[in-house]
């Protein structure tokens, strides 16, 4: 008869179950990273995603290269990987939205928090090679339509602005982004002027 050791066995269940827990990590954090394109098509939400080329194009239109203040945004625009964003008046992805930013936070440090009257802004950024550059920049805003009456059209529909999150990735200078957000009016890119 065969004599089974316990707690041999016991191991080798616990080593499957970490083995599978780490090959699933990658699986989980993709799932995160994938918000936007959870909604991308999704009718109840405003979708933009601007590739590099086009920030390419845009730090061209009249830069005087001359001017360093210029140069140093055209170069900062440049630098841009990635912006994407979700501006939804839709309750049930605005909670989801939330509760994504809420996972994605962990791994990021918060810039800065506004709250007035019911709404919140939200500025979180992944370090980047020096202090005042960043390789992610996370904007989340909610409860906007608290204090914007705008709506905003898209094929003849008009949303409401409730939540909004954007995501910047890249080489980004912080001194610079405030300069895009505004170029772009983003709601709430404002308050990094005053970061």
């Amino acid at each position: 008869m065969k004599t089974i050791n316990l707690n041999k066995v016991i191991m080798n269940k616990r080593l499957i179950i970490f083995i599978m827990a780490v090959m699933l990590m990658p699986l989980t954090g993709m799932a995160q990273k994938n918000i936007f394109e959870k909604y991308s098509d999704n009718p109840n939400v405003t979708y933009v995603n601007i590739k590099p080329k086009m920030f390419q194009m845009i730090a061209k239109v009249g830069v005087d290269t001359s001017d360093p203040d210029a140069k140093a945004f055209m170069d900062m625009v440049k630098s841009i990987t990635s912006f994407k964003t979700i501006v939804t008046d839709n309750a049930d992805i605005s909670s989801d939205i939330s509760k994504w930013v809420k996972s994605r936070s962990s791994s990021l440090e918060e810039l800065m928090e506004v709250r007035d009257e019911g709404s919140e802004v939200k500025f979180y950024v992944q370090e980047g090679k020096d202090e005042d550059h960043v390789k992610e920049l996370l904007i989340f805003v909610n409860g906007i339509d608290k204090h914007i009456e705008d709506k905003i059209e898209i094929n003849g529909k008009e949303r409401k602005i409730e939540t909004v999150v954007v995501s910047f990735t890249g080489d980004i200078d912080l001194n610079e982004i405030s300069k895009l957000t505004e170029k772009m009016n983003i709601p709430a890119g404002e308050h990094l002027n005053k970061k």
